[in-house]
């Protein structure tokens, strides 16, 4: 059996983009989201191993954008 790093792809996080863009800090959309600093910078960063949709949808709420605009593809 291959490695997982050899035959998966990675899912990209493009959280500071849209956060630059909308003009908000981290700590502003954590507020608004109703989740800690510390979990949303794990996602931020690309460390998170998961999303809940409910979350996913909170985010795209509050950054006027669609979950592709948040999460992108690298094969």
């Amino acid at each position: 059996m291959m490695p997982a790093d050899d035959t998966e792809g990675t899912i990209t996080v493009k959280l500071d983009d849209l956060l630059h863009a909308r003009r908000m800090t981290l700590t502003e959309l954590a507020d608004r989201v109703g989740l800690t600093l510390a979990n949303l910078s794990i996602l931020k960063t690309g460390k998170a191993k998961a999303i809940r949709f409910s979350t996913l949808a909170a985010i795209c709420r509050e950054l006027e954008c669609q979950p592709g605009d948040l999460l992108g593809y690298e094969g």
